[in-house]
């Protein structure tokens, strides 16, 4: 990673620790056994981290992709509209493929289930829908990435709507264009699990894990080019660092 892509990433990282600052209120739910144990300060912090994770995805995690990415993709969207127009031979495919891969019947295979769709993306009428929006949308040499970044620990339950998610993104590119180079995939930003291997079987059921899936340094890597997970870790390290003095005089207000 370059110096100055790095001095662009913190820029980010401050920005959006400064902002939370300004408008982080703690709740004002009553813990009268916890604060007197462990204190005003730390009940503060644990509620302000709480409250950072909700939004660590858009505030960190996607502005920091979208500078990354820059230099390898010719195009870098956040918060993409992945289309309105999905056919209705289309939502019954999608709707085919699930009900097969739940039942067993099947197992995930991105690329056959991508020339499932392109075959009826445009069969039948055309019904208006409202999608996911693209957390991070990318485009090189015609080829499209869409990401859905997800929490380190995702519910075991949702996976069935994440995979819908994905066919969906699919069938509405398709039926803009049927000959479409388009990839829908999951990105989970670190490993919960490290030092041991993410925990990859409870998503096997639905996903594709070759090709719908990315981890931590699959992730990053992959919109940085290699070891941009590295760099990435050691320069949150350094703006927490720079920053420390800061932080601890934002929470010292709470002990009073």
């Amino acid at each position: 990673m370059s110096k100055e892509r790095e001095n662009r990433i913190k820029d980010i990282l401050k920005e959006a620790l400064r902002e939370k600052f300004k408008k982080y209120n703690p709740e004002p739910a009553s813990m009268p056994f916890h604060t007197r144990l462990l204190g005003k300060d730390r009940m503060a912090l644990f509620s302000f981290i709480h409250s950072l994770n909700t939004n660590f995805g858009t505030t960190i995690f996607e502005p920091i992709a979208v500078e990354l990415s820059k230099n390898a993709f010719q195009s870098v969207n956040k918060q993409a509209d992945a289309g309105s127009r999905i056919s209705e031979y289309a939502q019954r495919e999608i709707q085919n493929i699930i009900d097969e891969i739940s039942a067993a019947h099947i197992k995930p295979d991105k690329n056959k289930e991508t020339e499932r769709i392109r075959k009826v993306c445009a069969k039948g009428e055309m019904h208006k829908v409202k999608l996911t929006k693209i957390d991070i949308c990318l485009e090189r040499n015609g080829e499209k990435f869409f990401f859905d970044i997800k929490t380190a620990k995702p519910n075991k339950g949702s996976f069935r709507e994440y995979k819908r998610t994905l066919l969906e993104w699919t069938a509405a590119e398709l039926s803009i264009n049927p000959k479409a180079k388009i990839n829908t995939l999951i990105a989970i930003p670190y490993n919960p699990y490290a030092p041991k291997p993410y925990d990859r079987w409870t998503m096997a059921g639905m996903l594709d894990l070759q090709n719908e899936l990315k981890v931590a340094e699959e992730f990053w890597d992959f919109l940085g080019g290699e070891k941009t997970y590295q760099s990435l870790l050691k320069s949150f390290e350094e703006v927490g660092i720079e920053l420390r003095e800061e932080i601890d005089e934002y929470f010292r207000k709470f002990t009073k």
